[in-house]
């Protein structure tokens, strides 16, 4: 059995009762085509491997690649790379299906897998995901809550997310600080038509400026005078007070100045 590395961030899930309510939640059909994000030491794979035909693990850590193949030889397609280096598309096209992801994720590259997810939505269905706690909450929060920020908006423009329970920080070896909690992302409805970079821009541009108005963000983002009286939208609101629909509408009555806005957020 091997041990947790610290450098990986690894916090093995050892509660049987935890990985069963993930697999129930995933409602598994043989032909789906589940994607791993590093397996570990197989504590739920050989569950999943019990559920689907196609089951690939994405496994950066040599150590658990071994023994992934001495215990579930033949089972499942063993990937030994960093998840953030892997194109999703390259397992769709093998199976010919959109993948279900599914991982307890590492709690120092929460963020970059969830953008490298968003990123390559169009390959994914779904994704079911051990995160900690307060990101988890992040990702589902509402406008005008404590937890409501860019992460937020840009998880519920790109997907639906949704919190199915929480984890006990006593279910992992070693014990981590914090508790966790298994997020839902749904990926099956196709984006809103926008200017996504545009969107991508304003977002992080207003929040940038948290706390202050949508004309003092937009304006130090370099619109003009001129073109903030134009914009038909509520300047002054916050960007904390506005939901993914909001922040679609004032990037539409943003783009016809978009000109002027600097691209350092």
């Amino acid at each position: 059995m091997i041990s947790p590395k610290k450098s990986l961030g690894q916090h093995f899930l050892q509660d049987e009762n935890v990985v069963r309510k993930i697999v129930g939640s995933l409602a598994l059909h043989r032909e789906d085509v589940v994607v791993e994000v590093g397996p570990g030491r197989g504590e739920l794979t050989k569950h999943l491997v019990e559920c689907s035909d196609h089951v690939v693990g994405v496994e950066v850590d040599p150590r658990a690649v071994a023994l992934l193949q001495d215990t579930l030889a033949g089972r499942l397609l063993l990937v030994e790379k960093d998840v953030l280096k892997v194109r999703f598309e390259e397992f769709s096209r093998r199976y010919g299906r959109k993948l279900r992801v599914v991982g307890n994720i590492p709690y120092y590259i929460t963020s970059e897998i969830l953008f490298h997810l968003f990123e390559q939505r169009d390959e994914v269905l779904d994704a079911t995901l051990m995160m900690q706690l307060e990101v988890a909450r992040r990702l589902t929060a509402k406008p005008r809550s404590k937890e409501y920020g860019i992460l937020s908006v840009f998880t519920q423009f790109y997907a639906k997310p949704e919190l199915l329970f929480r984890v006990s920080r006593n279910s992992f070896y070693p014990r981590p600080n914090v508790d966790s909690a298994v997020v839902s992302l749904n990926f099956g409805e196709p984006l809103p038509a926008t200017n996504i970079s545009l969107f991508k821009n304003i977002v992080r541009g207003t929040f940038g400026k948290r706390r202050k108005t949508l004309r003092n963000g937009l304006k130090a983002m370099g619109l003009q005078n001129d073109a903030l009286k134009q914009l038909e939208f509520d300047l002054t609101k916050r960007p904390e007070e506005l939901s993914v629909d909001d922040f679609l509408s004032l990037s539409s009555s943003v783009e016809p100045f978009s000109k002027d806005l600097t691209d350092k957020f």
